[in-house]
């Protein structure tokens, strides 16, 4: 099975781009910490590249930013490449399936000037 869960933070605003086929696909780096410190009694962050396709792209670009804290449930796919030097490389990334929000946004809170008074003849009571 195939099935990886990250939570992490956006390192840079999500990239929303449309295919020749007209199918939405957001690319997007999430920065996730380890979950032990290493031998500098810090942790350690990996930076993981992930593609959400359609909506959930849709989704990520419109509701996302830098900085965002995001949670992905998706799949590795690894994928080989020639380089301009003519080097074989491997790229790594996360298709996402899933994407949630995992704080909640800020409360605005209201001050008591911003309030207007309402009559007692507009109360529907």
């Amino acid at each position: 099975m195939n099935k990886v869960l990250i939570i992490g933070n956006l390192t840079r605003d999500p990239e929303l781009l449309t295919t020749s086929n007209d199918n939405s696909v957001c690319k997007f780096t999430i920065a996730a910490n380890r979950k032990f410190k290493n031998a500098n009694g810090e942790y350690d962050v990996d930076f993981i590249n992930c593609v959400a396709w359609r909506k959930t792209g849709e989704f990520i670009n419109k509701y996302f930013n830098k900085g965002k804290k995001i949670a992905v449930e998706g799949m590795i796919q690894t994928r080989k490449y020639e380089d301009k030097q003519g080097n074989n490389r491997t790229a790594v990334d996360v298709v996402v399936d899933q994407a949630e929000f995992v704080e909640s946004p800020k409360k605005q809170q209201i001050k008591a000037d911003d309030l207007e008074p309402i009559e007692d003849d507009d109360l529907p009571f």
